[in-house]
């Protein structure tokens, strides 16, 4: 019960990773407010949750289109009405986004992306963080994943938000260090959700021959379990991990379990951050002044 006591808000945790964070969450003793934009899934996981919640735990459900500020203002607001605070806040939701070469993208649905993927995380930062500020507390998880670290052709929305999600998070555990409020990334692996199924239904013709091979083998081998990235979300949210903030964590390449013990290390380095690499990096004389 490491999150007993604390208000967590989860965004589109109506399916997938973002419902098993919220039953993490629900197991681990929090007052849970998750959202989405479909209401039927909503009141589904809702009842699930509750089912498992304990007696005096508070289990809220709202429709919200996270790429709306105004949305994302209401759906803050309803928490604080109802909880008084929030502690932590989990931004799952996500999309791929277009998908094929970029002169055949459309431009509104690429745009589309990039205002879910990362305009919905820095509004949720933006009405959760005044309130962390003043009570002097708080924690931020923002799914991340491979896009952030390779390139994926075909995939340029997703791919440049992720990324983007990435920078965003270590640039606001920065404005937020002296509150002590930890802000980190997560990838929780090659999980089998609907995007995985997305792939598959575009074909090889549309997100390219490779990243097609590796969805089928995915898709064969079931993927990486949607528990695994559940419990680094817990551990993220708890106080096991206070002082550790600004990092894009591995669930499953990452011995994040260990990472307590290196806490005052990783403060000092860019170890699991996003940095530009130069000749010298990888023992090149060229370049170097």
């Amino acid at each position: 019960m490491k999150l007993k006591g604390l208000v967590a808000v989860i965004t589109g945790a109506s399916q997938g990773l973002g419902e098993a964070v919220a039953v993490e969450f629900v197991k681990q003793g929090a007052d849970v407010l998750f959202c989405a934009r479909g209401k039927k899934k909503l009141l589904v996981v809702q009842k699930k949750l509750r089912s498992i919640a304990g007696i005096n735990q508070k289990i809220y459900a709202e429709t919200a289109d996270i790429s709306k500020e105004k949305d994302v203002k209401k759906l803050i607001g309803f928490a604080l009405k109802k909880f008084g605070r929030v502690d932590v806040l989990v931004n799952n939701a996500g999309i791929y986004g277009p998908k094929g070469p970029v002169e055949t993208l459309n431009g509104r649905e690429w745009a589309k992306a990039i205002q879910i993927n990362l305009c919905g995380v820095f509004y949720c930062c933006k009405y959760v963080t005044a309130q962390m500020k003043k009570k002097r507390y708080g924690k931020i998880i923002n799914l991340s994943g491979g896009g952030a670290t390779v390139p994926l052709p075909f995939l340029s929305a997703y791919a440049a938000s992720k990324a983007a999600v990435v920078r965003l998070t270590e640039t606001l555990a920065e404005e937020c260090r002296d509150f002590n409020i930890d802000i980190n990334s997560v990838a929780p692996g090659a999980l089998n959700t609907r995007l995985l199924e997305e792939v598959l239904a575009a074909g090889p013709q549309t997100v390219g021959e490779e990243f097609y091979k590796k969805a089928l083998e995915q898709k064969k081998n079931g993927g990486v379990s949607l528990e695994v990235g559940a419990k680094l979300c817990a551990f993220l949210a708890s106080s096991e991990s206070d002082g550790i903030s600004g990092r894009l964590i591995s669930a499953v390449w990452d011995p994040w379990k260990d990472l307590p013990k290196h806490a005052e290390e990783l403060k000092k380095t860019d170890i699991y951050t996003l940095r530009r690499i130069i000749p010298k990096d990888r023992n090149k004389s060229w370049g170097n002044k």
